[in-house]
């Protein structure tokens, strides 16, 4: 069966300007959902969109994953008073009904993980579902407006542990055969099965207030979900890492970089004890380029955006996974992967919100034997793995 999702993006937002592109832990709102069903049992991701810029970005992007795909939306149907069906059935009537399964996607959602998505699928798949959704269970105490106790007995106020709660939608994941979707046109219709997300993916992103909330929240999840074992990956930003974050400028464009001639003696040495060095940065830069042609490192990524996901993938196709990885970043596109690998060292320069989530703030400055401050670091690091 075709599985197919669609993530539709609005470019006006009046709650917060901008909210789709804006970065939430040094990543598009958009790409924390996006990077998830990439990874998930999708066949195929659509960014649905009336914002060109996004549709551009996506292009430019993801070139390297397959499903991602990105489409224009009319207007009408981006406007304020107009429904996320009547979205989805402008989707399904632009790519021909051509899906088994229809999967929505909201970015506003960005606690969302592939597992979620996945679970949801296989309520269809697996449990015969003609739809299913996402919901948290909560054990508020809910009121009528009347003054009456919705879901208790205030003469018998139940213990948590004892209290079943209810359930609520969190308006994170549906998804509906093409059957129950084209008869009904809702997101869910028939029977319909439910998939439950932690309590704390309820939050909804509608003031500055609720981002900051869901932000902490993103960072601490990654956080615990750090895995420390033998490193064999050192990944590294360029500006603010291997340079001091300057660069000189002529009329012709980038001159002039400068580059700690002992950081590379310390990466030829990291080498040498199986740590493979990756370099990914978000700039496109034939000096950077000649740099690590010169350094010898072969796995060289220029213009990243979504350094995250990116990582990700670049993990999955080497059966790896982030806690094999250090990483060092010193700004806010890197917090992600900061937040995330088993490792995380940031300049003594860098700013001062990577140095508030990074593992290991390193006493040099940035082109100023920071690297090789992280490689003595990891020579030791590593020694407790020998012989294992």
């Amino acid at each position: 069966m075709k599985k197919t999702a669609i993530i539709p993006l609005r470019k006006n937002s009046k709650g917060i300007p901008g909210k789709n592109k804006k970065k939430m832990l040094g990543r598009p709102l958009f790409s924390w959902v996006l990077g998830e069903a990439i990874f998930s049992n999708l066949d195929e991701v659509y960014v649905f969109t009336d914002d060109q810029e996004i549709i551009d970005y996506i292009k430019r992007e993801y070139s390297w994953s397959s499903k991602v795909k990105a489409l224009l939306r009319n207007d009408e149907n981006a406007s304020d008073t107009a429904s996320t069906e009547n979205a989805m059935l402008e989707f399904a009537e632009l790519i021909q009904n051509d899906f088994d399964i229809l999967c929505l996607l909201q970015a506003t959602s960005p606690m969302t993980s592939a597992q979620d998505i996945n679970a949801v699928l296989n309520e269809i798949l697996i449990n015969k579902k003609d739809s299913a959704l996402t919901v948290v269970n909560t054990h508020r105490f809910i009121w009528n407006s009347d003054g009456t106790p919705s879901n208790y007995d205030i003469f018998k106020r139940p213990r948590r542990q004892d209290f079943e709660g209810l359930l609520i939608e969190n308006g994170a994941v549906y998804a509906s055969t093409k059957e129950a979707f084209l008869k009904s046109k809702n997101r869910i219709s028939d029977s319909i099965g439910l998939v439950k997300m932690p309590e704390k993916s309820l939050v909804e992103i509608d003031s500055l207030s609720d981002w900051e909330i869901v932000e902490k929240l993103l960072a601490d999840r990654q956080k615990r979900n750090k895995v420390h074992m033998r490193i064999d990956y050192l990944v590294l930003d360029v500006d603010g890492v291997f340079t001091d974050g300057c660069v000189y400028y002529d009329k012709e464009g980038e001159l002039a970089k400068k580059f700690d001639m002992r950081d590379g003696m310390g990466l030829e040495i990291l080498r040498q004890n199986q740590v493979e060095v990756v370099v990914m940065t978000s700039e496109n830069s034939e000096l950077v380029a000649e740099r690590m042609k010169k350094l010898q490192i072969k796995e060289t990524f220029l213009g990243v955006k979504d350094k995250f996901s990116f990582l990700t993938h670049f993990l999955s196709q080497r059966n790896s996974s982030f806690g094999a990885v250090a990483y060092a970043g010193d700004d806010v596109n890197d917090l992600a992967n900061i937040c995330s690998v088993g490792w995380s060292f940031t300049p003594s320069d860098a700013t001062d919100v990577v140095k508030a989530n990074a593992d290991y703030v390193l006493t040099h400055a940035s082109g100023s034997g920071a690297i090789r401050e992280i490689c003595e670091i990891l020579l030791k690091y590593n020694k407790r793995y020998e012989g294992i």
